[in-house]
């Protein structure tokens, strides 16, 4: 039909899917929404976005980390040559919430914690500071920087950040989270790109550079590493294992089916 009738073809029906089919959310960020607009202007990031804060990352691993996996060690060096201004520090025997204290007191801004099964990466903890929230991640799919085929080297260059489908106010939260992990201001001559692109509430990082091959044309080559988070709970303040209270957890009833998404 299209051949025939041109360009006064009708267009072809949108093919559906869980993403375009999901069901409406009453938290839903509208573009320039004056109430979100109100509440990040004093929330726990309002510093950072105001650039009266440089991101300072403490990294480092579960208590449980007693005999080293080499996949785990591995990742957190992906992360560290990822992220500016991340350490890591031994977790010995430290309660993680002596660690928060410790980090307040050194002007950290976030800690993550690797938690690991089998000597394997299992989930990941972010926790922002001073005040919070806490994060917890399911992690899967890492496919370390040495891993990837053709892969560029980084820089050490400040990188761009871009953060895809965090819609709702609960994702929106969320990609605050991950914005105020990086310095305020990319600089743009190194060419580094992190995407955090969110997909039915499963997370996808990947980490690229672009090339110019002319004034018109471009192309990307990724560094790494990859891999997916899923959100599990989003805790207000700090970590707190006994009397934290929880923003966010994934019950059953809210779960009416498969095109229910919260971020």
């Amino acid at each position: 039909m299209k051949e025939e009738l041109g360009e006064n073809a009708p267009p072809m029906p949108q093919q559906r899917t869980l993403d375009n089919t999901r069901e409406p959310d009453d938290t839903m960020v509208a573009p320039n929404d004056e109430e979100v607009q109100l509440d990040t202007a004093v929330d726990e990031f309002s510093d950072y976005f105001a650039e009266k804060t440089t991101p300072k990352i403490l990294i480092t691993t579960c208590l449980t980390w007693d005999h080293k996996g080499k996949s785990t060690i591995s990742f957190i060096r992906d992360l560290i040559r990822m992220f500016p201004n991340m350490y890591y520090r031994p977790r010995k025997r430290y309660k993680l919430t002596d660690i928060v204290e410790y980090c307040k007191k050194d002007n950290y801004t976030d800690i993550i914690v690797i938690n690991e099964d089998r000597k394997r990466p299992h989930s990941l903890i972010l926790c922002h500071l001073p005040y919070g929230p806490t994060a917890f991640f399911r992690l899967t799919s890492i496919v370390r920087s040495g891993g990837i085929n053709n892969r560029a080297k980084p820089t050490q260059h400040y990188p761009e950040l871009i953060l895809n489908n965090f819609n709702t106010r609960l994702g929106y939260t969320v990609g605050r989270m991950f914005a105020a992990l990086l310095p305020p201001r990319p600089e743009f001559e190194g060419r580094r790109v992190m995407t955090f692109h969110n997909q039915r509430d499963f997370i996808f990082f990947r980490q690229h550079r672009y090339i110019f091959d002319s004034t018109e044309k471009a192309r990307i080559q990724e560094i790494g590493p990859r891999f997916c988070l899923k959100l599990k709970s989003l805790q207000h303040g700090t970590f707190d294992s006994d009397f934290g209270e929880y923003e966010w957890v994934p019950k059953k009833d809210l779960i009416t089916s498969r095109r229910r998404f919260f971020l």
